[in-house]
């Protein structure tokens, strides 16, 4: 099944002790009262893809800078990594500070500790991977990640030596031409020794224009030291973008999505529109399975070899056995069956589970309900709180009433049961094994297997009532004129008519 590539450890991206991540800032070009790092995209925030990329390092610590809408980010750092530390940065005075703010909070880290910016949502964990190889290949004491880019205009410009070393990390507004034009730019990813970061970052100032200390300024005094300073470039430069607006959210929400859909396509996953599909990271899709336009599968929901999902249907957190159909419909929390199918215009509810081969047709709603091997609620109806044996048939327009105003109550179907349509089966209550209900009934006790419930009043005809109480209605007329019809000897038939009979 195809997801988010693994978080396992592994051997090649092991040793980092450390990983920092920046998430205090305000992020006011959002314009959101949701702090920057918490926005989501293909299933997780902004914050929650960078420490997916950082995972599988497994680092012997993880610190997350904290301080606009610290409560909110907090809570939900207890909820994806609960392992993180969240430490607070009380003003928000640039990265070096922060970067600083977390290595305090874990004075007795010793090694490689890596510095990610909290919105790079599409970081991979094989580019953090390579970036920790070629640090502890080349032996450096600080490492940055880069990409050539087609336009590096406003992005810092990377430096190097002679020797391939990064000498200088140059800010387009103090380039020289000749530096402007080199298309390699900063990533604002560094893995660099505790030791000499400590050193560097104590030594940081803030004389520029925005009163901050930067990250970008270790490195220069690292170079000034002579200690050695790398580069490693990503293979794809859209693993470092940022996210700063709701423009760009949307440009990383589409590049993340392709990324998704190339890995699931090139699995053996048939995506018909690609453009109109969207598949969450923390998905699972088997081979040949098919996704129609308009499908959107997110959260931890997974779909089966063979199944077919759309068109245009949302599911959350569902599981879809191989070969089922889910058209046109609306899934939560569902379980749907191998060889299962629903919909169109179905509504499943947290809890819904169906067993291989059932059906829940058009115009159905369920919640926490089991609908047995091959069983069908096969149109306009509502299944709650209920338990549906095998073989059994729901029909039109049937209600489980499973609600009282104030406890809900369960409902259970027996197998091979056949319940008429425009049933109103009052929880709590049982049909039994084989047992029918008569369309229309209203069952309140229990139906024994192999009985037929019938509960409605015998049909009470009152002459007349329209003429009396509807009086020059259409109605009205069309009544009397049938009645005088009836009431004519030769049934109302036209002497044309008769003539042509007689004929």
């Amino acid at each position: 099944m195809i997801a988010q590539e693994s978080a396992a450890p592994s051997d090649r991206s092991a040793g980092v002790a450390a990983v920092v991540v920046l998430a205090a800032g305000q992020g006011t070009r959002m314009r959101s009262s949701t702090p920057k790092v918490l926005h989501t995209l293909g299933g997780r925030s902004l914050l929650g893809h960078v420490l997916a990329a950082a995972e599988p390092l497994a680092a012997g610590a993880t610190v997350v800078v904290v301080g606009a809408g610290r409560d909110q980010v907090e809570e939900h750092l207890s909820r994806v990594a609960p392992h993180a530390l969240a430490v607070v940065q009380e003003e928000q005075r640039g990265s070096g500070h922060a970067a600083a703010v977390a290595l305090d909070a874990v004075p007795e880290v010793d090694g490689p500790v890596l510095i990610l910016n909290g919105d790079a949502p599409l970081l991979r964990a094989a580019t953090v991977a390579g970036l920790v190889e070629a640090h502890r290949a080349a032996g450096s004491v600080l490492t940055v990640l880069t990409a050539e880019v087609d336009d590096p205009t406003g992005l810092g410009r990377i430096v190097r030596g002679d020797d391939g070393g990064v000498r200088a990390i140059v800010e387009e507004r103090d380039a020289t031409p000749e530096q402007r034009a080199i298309r390699e730019i900063n990533a604002g990813v560094y893995l660099g020794d505790a030791a000499a970061l400590r050193r560097t970052l104590a030594r940081v100032g803030a004389d520029n224009d925005q009163g901050e200390q930067y990250v970008t300024d270790v490195l220069a005094l690292l170079v000034e030291e002579g200690a050695p300073v790398g580069g490693h470039r990503a293979d794809d430069p859209d693993d470092v973008l940022g996210c700063n607006d709701r423009r760009e959210l949307a440009a990383r929400r589409r590049t993340l999505n392709d990324r998704v859909l190339d890995e699931l396509m090139r699995s053996g996953v048939t995506v018909v529109d690609p453009q109109t599909t969207w598949v969450d990271v923390t998905c699972g899709v088997e081979p040949d399975a098919v996704l129609q336009p308009g499908t959107q599968l997110q959260g931890t929901t997974t779909v089966g070899a063979g199944a077919v999902v759309g068109p245009d249907s949302t599911l959350l957190d569902c599981v879809v056995g191989a070969g089922a159909s889910v058209v046109r419909s609306h899934c939560l929390g569902a379980e749907i069956g191998p060889e299962a199918m629903v919909g169109p215009f179905s509504y499943l509810r947290p809890g819904s589970r169906l067993a291989r081969a059932a059906k829940v047709g058009a115009f159905v709603e369920t919640k926490n309900v089991e609908v047995g091997e091959g069983s069908k609620v096969p149109h306009l109806s509502y299944v709650g709180d209920a338990t549906i044996g095998r073989g059994a048939n729901i029909g039109a327009a049937t209600v489980f009433v499973n609600y009282d105003g104030v406890a809900k109550h369960h409902t259970t179907v027996g197998d091979h049961v056949r319940i008429g349509s425009d049933t109103m089966l009052v929880a709590p209550v049982t049909v039994g094994d084989g047992a029918y209900t008569a369309a229309g009934s209203v069952i309140t006790s229990d139906v024994p297997p192999g009985a037929i419930g019938v509960a409605r009043a015998a049909q009470r005809n009152v002459a007349g009532w329209v003429r009396r109480r509807r009086s020059g209605t259409a109605a009205a007329e069309a009544a009397e004129a049938a009645e005088r019809r009836a009431a004519a000897p030769d049934g109302g038939r036209s002497e044309a008519a008769r003539a042509n009979t007689d004929q």
